[in-house]
């Protein structure tokens, strides 16, 4: 199975790349997560030079299941209310120039951004970059909580398709390389900024950025999180929760702008990053997932992708990239006359009762228990909605089978 993968031109050994993150903020880090077998990296936003950037501390806050016995929690939304980088251009400029050396086969892709009327700055750190040898720039018109000083900076940027396309010219007409956009997903129509972005000569776009949030409010002391002596911000809102929102959003991109798409967003396994390719992604990125588990997830992976592929017959990446796209209609043209029921294993039923509390107080009162507590689906009352299918705890237990009609 070959992994390899051509993005806006560059070459990547798999698909996979560290999204623009404390996993990439230092040069070091890098070069650790290069050799445990990742392909590409963004480095952490860099900003004009003289940019004063300090962090509050805490900020980072996050949302989990409860472990059971000796299984850790398990968390499934993350937030932050993290600057992009503080670290002066000039040591990112040197650190970069290394990575080029040490890693030639490795992709560096540089995550730039300063305020939306600095023309002067988005130049001279789009020069800058490439200089130091960046393969592809990442224009961060997305974070959701500014991410720097300034007046127009992160999603300001990202929402408005006139600002957006401005500085998209300003950045096309002062380097060669491929440039890529990284997307808001606070937005209602993401592809008016798309098209716009495309329109001033973007090669490609990153999706999605984190969405902003409210992790949550203490309720003994009233205090939003995560606290800062206080207070708080409304933060970036990552990890496995908002894979949903990033799918759709690339899906609307690959079907309403139609320029190459590295996506991310809640991706923390090979499967999800199918799923993305499947929606149009040629490369995918991930930072939460390796924040909570390591670089050395690569290996993972690498390994599921390869097997999947194998296993559908795929030879490529490209043989599979985009097979869901087009499949998504309006709500009301979906076909009504496709009906199906539920199932029930009476040989997998562990008579826990969730499936027919969950019927009959959100569903059809379709699921009767005999008197030895099994589950029995009453064909005549069941929907097809497929509630008992979703809260089921035992895999293969419930399934929805095709009714044909006569």
């Amino acid at each position: 199975m070959v992994l390899k993968v051509n993005f806006l031109g560059v070459e990547f050994e798999n698909p996979f790349i560290l999204s623009s993150a404390p996993p990439t903020a230092k040069g070091e880090m890098i070069a650790r997560a290069f050799e445990a077998g990742w392909a590409g990296a963004v480095v952490k936003t860099m900003v004009p030079e003289g940019t004063v950037m300090e962090n509050v501390r805490p900020r980072f806050w996050a949302l989990s299941f409860p472990g059971y016995e000796e299984e850790p929690k398990k968390i499934y939304t993350f937030h932050n209310i993290e600057l992009t980088s503080d670290r002066p251009l000039s040591t990112w400029l040197d650190e970069i120039k290394y990575l080029r050396k040490q890693f030639p086969k490795k992709v560096v892709i540089g995550s730039i951004m300063a305020d939306g009327n600095d023309k002067r700055g988005w130049q001279e750190l789009a020069r800058s970059a490439e200089s130091a040898g960046v393969q592809i720039l990442e224009l961060n018109f997305s974070c959701p909580h500014g991410g720097m000083p300034g007046e127009c900076v992160g999603k300001a940027i990202g929402q408005d398709p006139n600002i957006a396309a401005r500085i998209m010219g300003w950045v096309r007409e002062s380097v060669k390389i491929p440039v890529l956009v990284k997307m808001t997903p606070n937005i209602t129509d993401v592809t008016i900024v798309g098209n716009a972005v495309k329109k001033a000569g973007a090669d490609g776009l990153t999706a999605i950025n984190t969405i902003s949030s409210l992790p949550g409010i203490d309720i003994n002391t009233f205090e939003p999180l995560p606290s800062v002596a206080g207070y708080s911000a409304f933060s970036g809102y990552s990890g496995p929760g908002i894979k949903p929102v990033a799918l759709r959003v690339v899906m609307e991109l690959a079907e309403g702008v139609g320029l190459p798409i590295s996506g991310v967003g809640g991706i923390s396994s090979w499967k999800d990053a199918v799923e993305f390719i499947l929606c149009g992604a040629t490369t995918v990125q991930l930072a939460t997932a390796v924040m909570l588990n390591g670089y050395e997830i690569i290996e993972d992976l690498k390994e599921g992708l390869s097997c999947y592929m194998e296993d559908k017959g795929f030879s490529s990446i490209e043989d599979f990239r985009g097979l869901a796209v087009g499949k998504i209609k309006d709500l009301m043209e979906l076909d009504r006359k496709f009906n199906v029921k539920s199932h029930i294993d009476e040989l997998l039923c562990i008579k826990c009762d969730i499936c027919y509390r969950a019927c009959r107080d959100g569903g059809y009162q379709a699921i009767e228990p005999d008197e030895n507590r099994l589950a029995h689906i009453n064909k005549d009352k069941c929907s097809g909605c497929s509630l008992c299918f979703q809260v089921c705890p035992v895999e293969g237990c419930i399934n929805m089978e095709q009714v044909i009609e006569e």
